[in-house]
């Protein structure tokens, strides 16, 4: 199974030449390799709830996302590995419309299918309904008995696995920075950081209500975290030329592949606050990969409709 064991994920040193003679030193903890399928934070967010419905003796997961979610492909990989049915509830009825030529054009949705996941596509005005006890009622009545998964894995027991993205040996670091989503990784992160550790946390999508989400998930009420919100290029899934040539350049320099939603964004933003100096000389600086790395084929598909640039994502 492939969570029976702890995972540490290797930590690499970042040498960019934009940021140099910065006077910080730049490093980035590789959760993207911890599983070729299940990686990155779906890996923490899937262990103990996967325990749990194992626990629970349940045989069917069901969880929610849109259709280049990481989440669905990882619940898909991770259910079919652990001998589950997996159900995804899709935003977006209109994909049903077709399915045999979104499952040939979309390489999300079809990774889920050939995994075993079961496909239940649904209105944007319906799914914003997916946390409601009605809306789940109606899941049970047309599925069964199932574990219920969130909409990015985000529970305390995704946040407990989190907690497991840092271990003793990244106390030698003085800040520690992230891609938020939901705020389950943050979450974690923030409740296994030492005392002189700041927690930095980059939003992926635009909005002021993670704040509280987050508060309601850390413990001992730390206050070591700070949500930068100006990288998040105009909003969930938005991206342009100069993002992905910053994702591009850092692949060539480091051959470290990066996400366009998520850690791209990220690690852009860290390194524009290391040009404008709002580290203090000397700081040791922490990226965490949480993987994605599955969504830029999908991703490379829209931007060759919008007659952009690729992303490039094989390390040379």
């Amino acid at each position: 199974m492939i969570f029976s064991e702890d995972k540490e994920s290797r930590i690499q040193h970042i040498e960019l030449s934009e940021i140099k003679d910065s006077g910080v030193s730049l490093y980035i903890k590789r959760e993207d390799e911890l599983h070729t399928f299940v990686s990155g934070n779906k890996f923490r967010k899937l262990k103990y709830n996967i325990f749990e419905a194992q626990k629970q003796n349940k045989k069917v997961l069901l969880t929610f996302g849109g259709a280049y979610s990481n989440h669905i492909a990882a619940t898909a990989s991770a259910g079919n590995l652990c001998g589950f049915k997996t159900i995804g509830i899709i935003r977006g009825e209109e994909l049903a419309n077709d399915l045999e030529k979104i499952l040939a054009t979309n390489p999300t949705l079809k990774f889920a299918v050939e995994n075993g996941m079961q496909l239940e596509f649904v209105t944007r005005s319906a799914y914003r309904e997916k946390n409601t006890d009605e809306f789940i009622q109606k899941l049970k009545e047309k599925f069964g008995d199932f574990y219920l998964v969130p909409e990015g894995g985000t529970n305390n027991l995704a946040v407990k696995g989190c907690e497991e993205i840092l271990t003793e040996k990244d106390a030698e670091f003085d800040y520690i920075c992230c891609a938020i989503g939901t705020g389950g990784t943050i979450s974690g992160i923030i409740n296994s950081t030492k005392e002189h550790q700041k927690v930095l946390g980059f939003p992926a999508l635009k909005g002021a209500f993670l704040q509280n989400d987050i508060k309601k998930l850390i413990n001992n009420k730390k206050e070591n975290w700070q949500l930068i919100h100006n990288y998040n290029f105009g909003g969930y899934g938005k991206i342009n030329k100069e993002l992905i040539i910053f994702i591009n350049n850092f692949i060539f320099q480091t051959n470290i592949p990066l996400d366009p939603v998520y850690t791209g964004k990220m690690v852009f933003g860290v390194v524009d606050l290391i040009k404008q100096n709002y580290f203090k000389e000397g700081s040791k600086i922490l990226l965490i990969h949480s993987g994605g790395l599955q969504g830029i084929e999908g991703m490379n598909k829209l931007l060759t409709k919008k007659n952009l640039p690729l992303i490039n994502f094989n390390p040379k």
